[in-house]
């Protein structure tokens, strides 16, 4: 057996993350990827971007510092190979590239900043191929802090993609629109009106958090009906009730029903009664797409 490790650094607009991932290679079998390790910074670049249009001084040096302490643990654990991304905040920063050259100037960690449909692609790359039935149709839910991505899969196959400006840190910061809204009401309704039998998958760290509170066992769905209830249920307590009694950390707190938000109304709009939750991400399909790359 052939063991070797990947990195994948997802520089988000909530949080930036570094996974390690295992890659088991046996000759005759499929390549297995178990996760080594997982470490999350919540540096909220959206909370600049997305008010101010450009990256602070202050979360430039977080960042640098980050990447910094993500180049150590890479190198400590003997990583390969990695890939860096950014997504919503950075994409839209009037000085995005500037930080993402300043960062590697200081640290040698080179930062990709992709477009939503890279995002969308990449997301789509990740093991999702073993939740999807060919008898099913699904609506791929990723909630990050800047954009929402949306993926249609129809007989086993995908059949549309589209990366929308409606995240978690946008929305706590009042900038998406109801136009926007509309637009993703029009496209899902659009595009699944022909699905029978359809569910929803969900990625992203807060539907991970509430499929965990829900104390369910993996590979459970949660139902519409629960998420309309949990919000319900959560939006009783306050911003530090949620810290303090239900255990959600500060960035968490914040945004959780903003997440909340955007799962129901697409399920409603798709007709989608239950969402899987398989814990898988961006960094997961970074990971494999490193792989694929260089095992064409």
């Amino acid at each position: 057996m052939n063991i070797q490790k990947l990195g994948a650094i997802d520089i988000g607009s909530n949080g930036v993350r570094l996974l390690i991932s295992n890659v088991l290679e046996e000759q005759g079998e499929a390549p297995k990827f178990t996760k080594a390790s997982l470490v999350r910074v919540p540096i909220r670049l959206g909370a600049d971007v997305f008010l101010d249009g450009l990256i602070s001084e202050e979360n430039l040096n977080r960042l640098s510092e980050t990447m910094q302490a993500f180049s150590l643990l890479m190198k400590v654990n003997q990583v390969r190979a990695y890939r860096a991304c950014a997504t919503s905040a950075m994409r839209e920063a009037t000085n995005g590239q500037a930080v993402a050259d300043e960062v590697f100037k200081r640290t040698g960690v080179r930062i990709e900043i992709i477009d939503g449909a890279e995002e969308a692609r990449i997301i789509a790359s990740t093991d999702i191929s073993s939740f999807i039935q060919k008898d099913k149709d699904y609506l791929y839910i990723d909630v990050g802090g800047g954009s929402t991505e949306f993926t249609i899969f129809s007989k086993g196959k995908e059949k549309k993609a589209r990366s929308f400006p409606i995240g978690t840190v946008r929305l706590l910061d009042n900038k998406v629109t109801e136009d926007t809204w509309h637009e993703v009401q029009h496209w899902i309704e659009k595009h699944t009106k022909d699905c029978e039998h359809i569910e929803a998958i969900g990625s992203g760290g807060n539907i991970n958090k509430i499929h965990k509170n829900s104390n369910s066992k993996d590979g459970d769905p949660l139902t519409y009906e629960y998420l309309t209830d949990y919000y319900n249920y959560v939006s009783g307590y306050s911003y530090d009730e949620r810290i303090r009694l239900l255990g959600f950390n500060p960035d968490r707190a914040d945004v959780i029903l903003y997440a909340l938000t955007v799962f129901i109304n697409a399920m409603k709009w798709s007709g989608a009664q239950k969402v899987h939750v398989p814990r898988i991400g961006l960094a997961d399909g970074i990971i494999k797409t490193i792989y694929n790359e260089e095992n064409k």
